[in-house]
């Protein structure tokens, strides 16, 4: 069943209630008798109520006119003078305030100018109290449009800020996706890279040199074991990817001893300044490039050794990873390695250099602002 809008019951409402005073009042005053107009003239004015939403400025006019010449010329005087407020009020509120305020001015001339001419005579402070009324339907009307544009506006702001809430959760969603790659970029080429260079070394020295090969096979045992957990905590983050990211790297400068551990160099290591409580991204960024810093030592420097230095001061992270061997020829650019340290750095709004060293070697320097997250 088709159910009846709230404005078409009220409209209702308004003709039962117009009808049921007509009725009342010829009830009570039966020694009057009653014309043709008496009957005609409220029901062009309750047709007028009844299409003022479709055509308020229209019905406005037939109701302004149907009440203005009912009151001079009917028998009964009944009560539709409330008709025309109720039409200005739907005038006012549709947005035709100036067509409101002429129809409703006019009829208080018209008013006056009856009381003048004597065809029914209005009292002052009817008259005024009249007056009254007009100017506070046509104001509410105003306002109640005024009020309904406001609450549209304010839903359209809903719909778009929610609109653009989920566009965020998308790029978000998209960056996290990009993210959780790049770690299975980093896990899957630096730690098998590094298992390759284990296994190739424990193979050449396995009846020469014994204790080297175990020490390149433990080597393997504890990569390949890191690798693990780091592939599980990864594509466990990829599966959880529209959630909440995890708050704690796989990786940590508070833990760089088991990252040099697991490197398979003999590292010195050098830290100044608390290395705790960093920000997530940038605690996360450190140990990738020191983790690929360390990689490209072990395949490219033809040493075994190498110094790392970390500094934290003035809101920033310092990282210098150097070696003395005598590596492969360095051109400035190439490599996908330092390309994805220099990317992760930019990112946070850092910077990584790579070159060799005057004194031989090579070296690799990051600058990562604890501030610079974006």
């Amino acid at each position: 069943m088709r159910r009846i809008p709230a404005r078409t019951m009220v409209s209702l409402a308004i003709v039962g209630t117009t009808v049921a005073g007509l009725v009342v009042t010829w009830l009570l005053r039966r020694d009057l008798q009653p014309n043709a107009l008496d009957v005609l003239l409220p029901l062009v004015a309750m047709g007028g109520v009844l299409v003022r939403e479709r055509w308020p400025v229209v019905a406005l006019v037939v109701v302004m006119a149907a009440t203005l010449a009912y009151y001079p010329y009917s028998a009964l005087d009944a009560p539709i003078i409330f008709l025309p407020f109720v039409a200005l009020f739907t005038a006012a509120e549709r947005g035709h305030l100036v067509p409101a305020i002429a129809i409703g001015a006019t009829g208080l001339i018209v008013m006056g100018l009856g009381e003048t001419g004597e065809v029914r005579h209005v009292d002052d402070s009817a008259f005024m109290m009249i007056s009254g009324w007009v100017v506070a339907a046509i104001a509410a009307g105003s306002v109640s449009r005024n009020r309904s544009r406001y609450l549209q506006e304010a839903e359209r702001r809903a719909r778009e800020a929610e609109q653009n809430r989920e566009a965020e959760a998308r790029r978000r969603a998209g960056e996290e996706r990009l993210r959780i790659a790049r770690e299975l970029h980093d896990v899957i080429g630096h730690n098998v890279s590094l298992i390759n260079v284990q296994a190739s070394a424990a193979l050449h020295g396995l009846e020469k040199r014994p204790e080297d090969a175990e020490r390149a096979l433990r080597a393997i045992k504890d990569i390949s074991k890191e690798t693990l957990r780091e592939l599980r905590a990864t594509l466990g983050a990829l599966r959880q990817v529209d959630e909440e990211a995890p708050t704690t790297p796989a990786d940590s400068l508070a833990r760089v001893d088991e990252l040099v551990r697991s490197s398979g160099l003999d590292v010195r290591t050098e830290l100044s300044g608390p290395l705790d409580r960093l920000p997530v991204e940038v605690d996360l960024a450190a140990t990738r490039i020191i983790r690929e810093a360390l990689t490209n030592v072990h395949r490219h420097s033809g040493t075994n050794e190498a110094t790392l230095t970390i500094t934290r001061d003035d809101g920033r992270i310092l990282i210098e990873v150097a070696d003395d061997g005598p590596g492969a020829a360095f051109t400035e650019g190439s490599g996908l390695g330092i390309l994805g340290m220099r990317e992760r750095a930019a990112a946070l709004g850092g910077t990584v250099e790579a070159g060799p060293r005057p004194e031989g070697g090579f070296r690799v320097t990051a600058e990562l602002p604890l501030n610079g997250v974006r």
